[in-house]
């Protein structure tokens, strides 16, 4: 049996693990995180946590027992001294008995507590996960652990093993990997025999990706035409920075010398570059001790002489096929989890009635001293999980804001600098093949440098400000008045759950439609899972998302989903629970494939689905698959409805075969199932109703109605004396839950369709959109399973909009942004879409492809067949931080852990327990450093390069990021201003007799363009109600944005100045809200009529960042 040390040090490991302080030699993202405060969090818990475990149940040393039995001998002997007859059965005996057995129990109870803790909760953990398993008994050898299902009386209720968690994933490799050799174990257990001199001074490693592709991030997976592999890097396997650190460099890319199974061939890379790495340290004097330390050996069962560098690279290089989960409530769940616990596997009756007061008193403690440690443990364990909580729904900052817009919105003064930008042409040739356009009588050819006339004649080409310094890009948006109304489309390059928590305030109850494409969860489609949590862990990703999007939807909205077989049962019964059956109004069936695959087993699947959600069934107006516009003639009797009796005006037209006749007045006119009976002669003369008649019958309409209809000349008689009506304006007709391939008129061009009958040519099939992305890119194949532009085309257009904002946040290729651009090009519509993606393909294929659509309807291999046909547009796209840049930038201050205060045991541990990453990380540039403010300009963060998996330092776009958190509708952005001033100091007798001197502006501020004081403003809007966005109310806002230079009076006097000024010369000084960053005092300004507030920029920052909705 197991003795209490070893209990004691089994319950310590596990709690590494838990805590990720088990890889010490870890040095990225949260592991640096637990790295840095390791030795401080396990001293804390071995020695003050587990130390009440000691203090309850004290040492029982042997002395203490002798002691205890001499006690018992004592009595026993009294006893026979009294004469008592049984001795071993006196109240005395009996009593030096039970001290004696529970002083023996102490250390078993202590053991007990080790042992609980242990088994308590390594049963929620899973691989760095915690899974919310509700256990109702504990599992044993010969049954399985049942678990306890939550349920609260619903009728039916979809469960599943993550559903109380996020789904984080975001990187299937390490892409930034730091250890520090020293605190490798195998080091560590062979330093003792090696003496280097150096043996305590850390020796990172840095394993670093260089010249790579875009890595596989979330639910993206390269395709396997694009299988790659970590490579080490030829010209430059290793270097060493200033300070002297090893940095390894890696390849990341397809390997087209790859031959046999992918892990035969990653293997042999990988020991490829154990190899160059150690034979490039060889010989370098710097490089001694990491050549020694990299060499040391790390067996395996397999490989008994692995060096530990092979470790390392294994370790880097292996597929890291798990989920990443953060609980929701994790300290919620454990608590409840612990008094279940507690009453099934602790506390059993039998034993407390049974036994003496003593043992009674020694069962509770124990108890009580188990949920104590217990409890302290959750709220440790809570304190991480919330804290990487937080910096998952903390919404992140703007990267990169660039905008691509046709040169006819471009005001023409910027053309002579656009005409000479060598990477915008070279885009445009790559893009629109400008350079095969040739000079006719009417406009010039394309020519070297460009003519400021070839851009006039050829203004439907799409400018990138990416091309362009931030001058440029800045006076451009400030040439351009009321922006947001200006701009068509949002594209976001991010993972989809952080981009909708963005921009929510911006779009919140203004979405009209979504459509999204999410992975199938195929296998074979990019998305990841636990083995033995395939289906949980996709519902878990697509739930937030689903809810995250339909709370962007306006009521008469509706969300599309597609997907196919493998999902469309859960995904259906998760939508029908969360939004009801009403809501939940179809579930189309799209045939996907002209001909199926016969290699898919037991049947060909020709199919996908499309579920059709609607925000509000009692809103939503339905879908509509045709609007008939030909004259018919309807009916005006239908005999399922009620029987009444209508007057016909005199006047109408007839076309029974008389053209006089009298019909008496109780006559049954009867044909089929449908009759009416006549309450008056029914005359007609010369083929017209003569006179108003009343008839009995199953009216479709009321009287009103018949009567506008008679007026209209619209209501007539049949041949059979009935009555029907000519029909001459639009009908719609309802959108049918079918959705083939092929329409009413055959095989077709992909191309064609019709949205004023969307059957009319099919919905397009998967053939077609991988047609569709080859004529217009000039590759095949280029994602995916792309959809149609067809299918998103007519499926947007059944509802009817022709203005409003469409968005797709799984986008892929771009297909519903082209289908907008479709509507819009058709019936010059006003629609706008927002699209979000997180792949490579984001640069390579979505945003290229949303500015050839713009350019030219038409394609063939990549060029355009219609340069005619552009439409003048403009699209905003951004690059947003990711949660591991969140991660990689943390920063510890461990100043606070210092503070006397904590002294105080009860302090410390409160701290230790609740505040401590909080606290610690404070100041931190991803969780929002306010002290850097004093230059908006100069906000920087270390965040992945497009296109690479090589972190670079970026600065942040906090303008635009500051418009997304408080959700403003921009109207104008101006221009930065700078200027410069002179000062002096004027007597103020207002003033305290030791302050009689007030600063003040000697002169006029003057604008300099190298002027320290610099200043940006924007205008707009906010709704004045943030829970109800559509109720039409506004409140006007104005941002001010300024560098400060350390002196608060000057940087104060200039604000106040440069604020007078824009007074006057603003159009309309009429803002509700203004906001500026850096302490001011512009509320002195206010004059008697203005009733504006001033608000700090970084108080709303920080409010709006962390805020979470619900």
């Amino acid at each position: 049996m197991p003795s209490v040390e070893q209990l004691r040090s089994r319950l310590l490991k596990k709690l590494s693990e838990l805590f990720q302080l088990d890889q010490p030699d870890l040095d990225f993202g949260f592991y640096r995180i637990m790295h840095a405060k390791a030795q401080e969090v396990q001293d804390f818990i071995s020695t003050d946590l587990l130390k009440i475990v000691k203090d309850a149940f004290g040492e029982v040393d042997e002395a203490r027992k002798a002691d205890l039995q001499a006690k018992i001998d004592e009595e026993i002997k009294a006893a026979k001294e009294y004469g008592v007859a049984n001795p071993e059965n006196s109240p005395k005996v009996k009593e030096a008995l039970a001290a004696f057995e529970t002083a023996k129990n102490t250390a078993s109870a202590e053991a007990d507590v080790y042992d609980h803790l242990y088994r308590f909760f390594e049963r929620y953990y899973d691989d760095g996960d915690f899974i919310s398993r509700r256990y109702y008994t504990r599992e044993t050898s010969g049954k399985a652990a049942p678990y306890a299902v939550p349920y609260n009386g619903e009728e039916v209720k979809l469960i599943w093993a993550n559903m109380d968690q996020y789904y984080i994933k975001s990187a299937e490799y390490f892409s930034n990997f730091t250890f520090d050799l020293q605190q490798a174990r195998e080091v560590q257990a062979k330093t003792g025999a090696l003496d280097f001199g150096t043996q305590k001074k850390p020796l990172p490693v840095h394993f670093r990706i260089v010249d790579a592709t875009e890595g596989e991030h979330g639910n993206v997976k390269a395709s396997d035409q694009s299988k790659r592999f970590f490579i080490i890097h030829k010209k430059n396997p290793v270097e060493f920075t200033k300070t002297g650190e090893l940095i390894c460099n890696f390849e990341y890319r397809p390997d087209p010398e790859k031959t046999g199974q992918e892990k035969s061939w990653r293997d042999k890379r990988n020991a490829e570059a154990v190899e160059v790495i150690l034979n490039h340290l060889e010989g370098m004097p710097e490089a001694a001790d990491y050549q020694r330390l990299l060499q040391i050996a790390a067996p395996t069962e397999k490989d008994k002489k692995r060096p530990l560098l092979a470790k390392y690279v294994n370790q880097y290089t292996a597929r890291n096929t798990m989920d990443y989960f953060i609980h929701k409530d994790l300290g919620g769940f454990l608590r409840r989890e612990l008094d279940f616990y507690i009453k099934n596997e602790v506390m059993r009756l039998d034993d407390i009635e049974n036994a003496n007061a003593p043992a009674v008193e020694s069962y509770l403690a124990k108890i009580k001293v188990l949920r104590k440690i217990a409890t302290k443990l959750i709220d440790f364990l809570a304190q991480l999980e919330d804290f990487q909580k937080k910096l998952w729904l903390k919404k992140k900052f703007v990267v990169e804001t660039n905008y691509c817009i046709t040169l006819d919105r471009v005001p023409e003064e910027l053309y002579p600098e656009i005409a000479t930008n060598e990477a915008q042409i070279e885009e445009w040739i790559k893009l629109f093949s400008i350079d095969e356009i040739q000079a006719d009588l009417h406009s010039p050819g394309f020519s070297l440098p460009l003519t400021v006339d070839f851009l006039k004649a050829n203004n439907k080409l799409v400018l990138d400000t990416r091309f362009f310094n931030d001058s440029f890009k800045a006076q451009l948006v400030a040439l351009i008045e009321n922006f947001d109304e200006q701009c068509d489309g949002l594209l976001i390059h991010s993972e989809n759950f952080q981009a909708l928590n963005l921009i929510a305030d911006t779009v919140s109850q203004n979405i009209s439609n979504i459509f999204i494409d999410p992975p199938y969860n195929t296998g074979d489609d990019g998305f990841v899972y636990k083995d033995n949590y395939q289906s949980s862990s996709w519902l878990t990703m697509i739930s937030d998302r689903i809810n995250s999007g339909i709370r962007l939807i306006s009521n008469d909205g509706v969300l599309f989903a597609s997907i196919g077989d493998e999902e469309q049962e859960h995904l259906s019964t998760l939508i029908r629970q969360q939004y009801g059956k009403r809501n939940f109004f179809a579930n189309l069936i799209w045939e996907k494939k002209k001909k199926g695959s016969f290699l898919n087993g037991k049947i060909v699947r020709m199919k996908d689905y499309v579920l059709c959600v609607s925000k509000s069934d009692a809103a939503f107006r339905g879908l509509i698959g045709e609007v008939a516009r030909k004259s018919e003639t309807y009916p005006v009797i239908k005999t399922t409805n009620a029987r009444g009796v209508r007057t016909i005006k005199a006047g109408i037209s007839s076309k029974y075969r008389e053209k006089n006749c009298r019909v008496a007045a109780g006559t049954r006119i009867s044909s089929g199932n449908m009759e009416l009976i006549l309450l008056s002669d029914l005359v007609i003369e010369n083929g017209i109703l003569a006179q108003d008649v009343e008839v009995d019958s199953n009216w479709i309409y009321g009287q009103d109605s018949l009567d506008k209809y008679a007026a209209d000349k619209s209501l007539y008689i049949t041949q059979d004396l009935y009555f029907r009506r000519v029909v001459n304006e639009p009908r719609f007709k309802r959108m049918r839950d079918i959705l083939p391939r092929v329409g009413d008129e055959g095989e077709t061009d992909f191309r064609a369709f019709d949205v004023e009958n969307l059957n009319k040519y099919g919905w397009g099939s998967n053939e077609d959109a991988n047609d569709e992305l080859h004529q217009i890119l000039g590759e095949q194949y280029v994602v995916s399973y792309p959809k149609p532009s067809k299918l998103i085309t007519l499926l947007f257009a059944a509802s009817r909009h022709n203005e409003g904002v469409w968005m797709d946040y799984y986008a892929g290729s771009g297909t519903s942004g082209h289908a907008v651009i479709n509507l819009n090009r058709g019936d010059g519509g006003k629609r706008k879409y927002i699209l979000v993606e997180m792949s490579d393909y984001f640069d390579t294929v979505l945003k290229p492809r949303i500015a050839k659509v713009v350019y030219s309807k038409d394609w063939k291999d990549g060029k355009p067949t219609a340069r005619d046909t552009g439409i003048s547009h403009c699209f905003k796209y951004l690059c947003l931080e990711s949660y591991e840049d969140t991660l990689n930038n943390l920063r510890f201050n461990d100043e606070p852990s210092k503070s006397p205060l904590l002294k105080n045991a009860s302090l410390k541990e409160d701290y230790m327990l609740r505040y401590l990453l909080d606290v610690e990380t404070r100041g931190s540039q991803s969780i929002l450093n306010i002290d850097a403010f004093t230059d908006p300009t100069a906000y920087t963060l270390k965040v992945k390069k497009p296109g690479t998996d090589e972190y670079v330092t970026r600065t942040i776009d906090l303008i635009e990021t500051f418009n997304y958190l408080i959700g403003l509708r921009v109207e104008h952005y101006s221009a930065p201003q700078t200027f410069t001033a002179q000062f002096k100091r004027t007597t103020d007798p207002e003033l305290p007799e030791d302050q009689r001197t007030r600063l003040a502006v000697d002169g006029r501020i003057q604008q300099d363009d190298n002027g320290p004081w610099w200043f940006r403003k924007v205008e707009g809007w906010v709704p004045a109600d943030r829970a109800h966005p559509d109720n039409g109310q506004r409140e006007k806002v104005l941002i001010v944005w300024r560098k400060l230079t350390g002196n608060i009076e000057q940087d104060n006097l200039m604000l106040d100045e440069w604020f007078r000024k824009n007074r006057i010369s603003t159009r309309d000084f009429e803002f509700d809200t203004i906001y500026v960053n850096g302490s001011n005092n512009l509320p002195n300004l206010k004059q008697d009529d203005e009733h504006w507030k001033v608000r700090l920029i970084e108080e709303a920052f920080m409010k709006r960042m962390w805020e979470v909705e619900g």
